[in-house]
């Protein structure tokens, strides 16, 4: 018989004795309203930067590579700079509005997943986005879909998680602590991927429900709350900067 206390420790992490099903499967899909179209945007311009090369990552190959792309730089309030990468399997006319659509969105989410993001890596394909390595990682064809869905924000805004927060957070002893305290986890995605996902998968949830309330339905509120409340007191806990655009 497995102890899920021991096995918590082996995996580096403080599971609850019992831990209670989640909620929530994967929680960049729970509500299209925690950020939407119509939200403004910290995004105050965005200019051609000509075309290179850049080291960056394709999930249709799966790999890192050098990659052909066109250049812009988007800079939001505060000073913040970020190089938007495209593929030049794209036009340069269809890359400015893969540029413009994607920045303005990256200008939408708390000012805090802001900090760490230096490039956009956007790419044709209906493949999984990514985070991390100072980066976003798009493609267009599943942002497509995901824009019917209404969910495409969310899932740049968990996206930005990673690139912003896990590094501080993911591995921390508070983090740790604060998962050893509440009953389970937000989501079996990140029950199942607990140092990878876990961050990323209840920040949302704590913006949701500190800064979106109004938007959400109340049982989706008491669902969070109840879930992941020391999570939802640790980040409390990081006064971190979300300031609107």
């Amino acid at each position: 018989m497995i102890h899920w206390a021991a096995l918590g420790l082996f995996l580096g992490t403080l599971l609850p004795l019992a831990a209670a099903e989640p909620p929530f499967h994967g929680t960049a899909y729970i509500s299209p309203d925690i950020l939407t179209p119509k939200d403004p945007t910290a995004l105050t311009g965005l200019r051609e930067a000509g075309q290179g090369d850049r080291k960056n990552f394709d999930r249709r190959t799966g790999a890192f590579g050098q990659t052909p792309v066109w250049l812009f730089q988007a800079e939001y309030k505060g000073g913040r700079t970020i190089e938007v990468q495209v593929n030049r399997e794209f036009s340069l006319a269809a890359s400015k509005r893969h540029a413009e659509r994607f920045a303005r969105i990256v200008g939408q989410i708390p000012h805090c997943l802001r900090r760490d993001v230096d490039a956009l890596w956007i790419h044709d394909g209906e493949k999984p986005f990514g985070g991390g390595n100072r980066s976003i990682l798009i493609h267009a064809g599943q942002a497509e879909k995901l824009a019917r869905s209404g969910t495409l924000e969310e899932v740049i805004l968990h996206e930005a998680c990673h690139t912003s927060l896990d590094g501080d957070h993911a591995k921390s002893a508070g983090w740790a602590a604060a998962r050893g305290k509440d009953p389970g986890f937000i989501s079996r995605y990140a029950m199942e991927n607990p140092q990878r996902e876990d961050v990323a998968e209840t920040f949302p949830c704590w913006y949701a429900v500190r800064h979106r309330k109004a938007r959400l339905p109340r049982d989706l509120v008491k669902r969070i709350e109840a879930a992941v409340p020391a999570r939802l007191a640790y980040i409390d806990s990081l006064k971190l900067e979300v300031s609107p655009p």
